[in-house]
């Protein structure tokens, strides 16, 4: 296992989850965090949700608390899960913050924040050996409502020998 701390959006988890490929996060990372508003976004907004059951189920998920003054200057463009997201990436040190919303990942860039989709984190996870190919796992997330542009998937597959 890699020295790699990631602080996860409730999106990419749920992704994960929904194709079964959750474990893909707890052997890239040494350490998986997850802000409250996440964890609550999960267990109560989303609680029937596909894969929301699978992450409840996840113990070596991390629930940790980021500073609340500087959750809200950001929760004024963002939702809540995502403010807290980016900022307890921004006190854990050398973390990578795991997202997919455009605007977060914005934001994110802006401060300066390391971030990964799940689309990179298949081609992480390719990369290390621990799937075979991404493209099943990319059309599995397609068919389970998961919009991913096109543009991206043909980058990464081409990236990862796939295309």
């Amino acid at each position: 296992m890699t020295e790699w701390v990631v602080v996860a959006d409730s999106s990419p988890l749920i992704g994960l989850a929904r194709i079964g490929q959750l474990e893909i996060l707890r052997k890239l990372a040494s350490r998986v965090l997850m802000p409250p508003a996440v964890r609550e976004e999960i267990t109560l907004q989303r609680r029937e949700a596909p894969g929301a059951a699978t992450i409840r189920q996840a113990t070596w998920i991390e629930v940790e608390a980021p500073d609340p003054l500087e959750v809200a200057p950001l929760a004024i463009l963002l939702d809540r899960g995502e403010a807290e997201a980016i900022a307890l990436a921004q006190r854990v040190p050398d973390a990578t913050l795991l997202l997919d919303d455009a605007r977060a990942r914005r934001v994110a860039e802006r401060l300066g924040i390391r971030r990964i989709g799940t689309v990179g984190l298949l081609r992480r996870a390719k990369k290390a050996g621990l799937i075979l190919a991404v493209k099943p796992h990319l059309e599995a997330l397609m068919a389970n409502g998961i919009y991913i542009h096109r543009s991206l998937v043909d980058a990464v597959l081409k990236d990862v020998g796939e295309s």
